[in-house]
């Protein structure tokens, strides 16, 4: 509203520029405030596509309604996720990237180290995509092992890879990230970008702050992750985190040593046994098959 903007501002200058202006500027503002736009902005599509939930969320303020429909659909995200994850087992969450093409050396890492894990006994939990993903389901559906995604609906990049024993498709982030957190004793991070990143300090941050227990982060490729280990390094050296925090990243390009890790800081401390849990068929639920020893 160009037109409307520019009177407000001229209608402000000439009251601050009168001797006597303030209360003048409230009854201004109170009137501005009060009165009813004359060029309201169209109300959410609450029916748009799935993929566009966390824009309009955050988009700002929306009515009563509108804002207890999009609460609705929070809670349906989780519940979908509940459902689906409660019965897997315990899981080993991969975090990388998306963009990651079967001939990058980090995708072999990637298929192995899923297979590791789900060796280890494990469920493999990745965000159900392409790339690194794909690489940590499908090394563990190779070893016979349980391999599941929680997959987010998005425009690009986020189809679910053909190597999944369950996906879930959940419409807002963060929903996604709490699950890919909650169901897991440890997470492997491989080379990611943004995302990766988020994903990496969400859990580093829960863990540092007491929110999670004290569950291993293993990065691996070091020569990518190399100025961000320095750069964690330099917040402990200037006192932004403890020196003890750096305690809670282990990077390894070994398999033998980040699964080694992973048993020692989980399985033991934790006691973790390979169970079945009952699910209830008529409540939608489906369980997973056991680990092929």
């Amino acid at each position: 509203m160009p037109g409307r903007t520019k009177s407000l501002d001229l209608e402000l200058l000439r009251l601050a520029r009168s001797p006597s202006s303030s209360g003048d500027i409230r009854v201004f503002f109170a009137r501005e405030i009060m009165a009813p736009p004359t060029n309201t902005a169209p109300l959410p599509d609450l029916a748009a596509a799935p993929e566009r939930a966390d824009e309009i969320m955050l988009e700002g303020p929306h009515s009563r309604l509108d804002e207890f429909i999009t609460l609705l659909k929070v809670m349906r995200d989780f519940l979908r996720g509940f459902r689906v994850l409660h019965f897997v087992g315990p899981c080993v969450t991969v975090f990388g990237s998306a963009r990651i093409k079967a001939a990058d050396p980090h995708y072999e890492l990637a298929r192995k180290m899923g297979g590791a894990i789900a060796r280890l006994g494990f469920t493999v939990m990745t965000g159900g995509g392409p790339g690194i993903m794909e690489a940590a389901n499908r090394g563990a559906k190779e070893v016979g092992g349980r391999s599941v995604g929680c997959n987010i609906k998005l425009p690009f990049e986020q189809a679910p890879n053909d190597y999944l024993d369950r996906c879930v498709k959940m419409h807002y982030f963060f929903v996604r990230k709490t699950l890919l957190i909650k169901y897991s004793y440890a997470f492997v991070v491989l080379p990611g970008g943004a995302g990766t990143l988020d994903e990496l300090f969400e859990a580093l941050t829960l863990i540092q702050t007491g929110k999670i227990k004290n569950f291993p982060i293993v990065i691996m490729g070091t020569d990518y992750w190399r100025e961000l280990t320095g750069f964690l390094e330099k917040l402990a050296r200037t006192g932004m985190i403890s020196v003890r925090d750096l305690e809670l990243i282990y990077a390894t390009d070994s398999v033998e040593e980040a699964i080694e890790h992973i048993r020692a800081k989980t399985i033991e401390p934790f006691g973790l046994k390979r169970v079945v849990r009952r699910h209830l068929p008529w409540l939608g639920e489906r369980g997973l098959d056991a680990v092929t020893s």
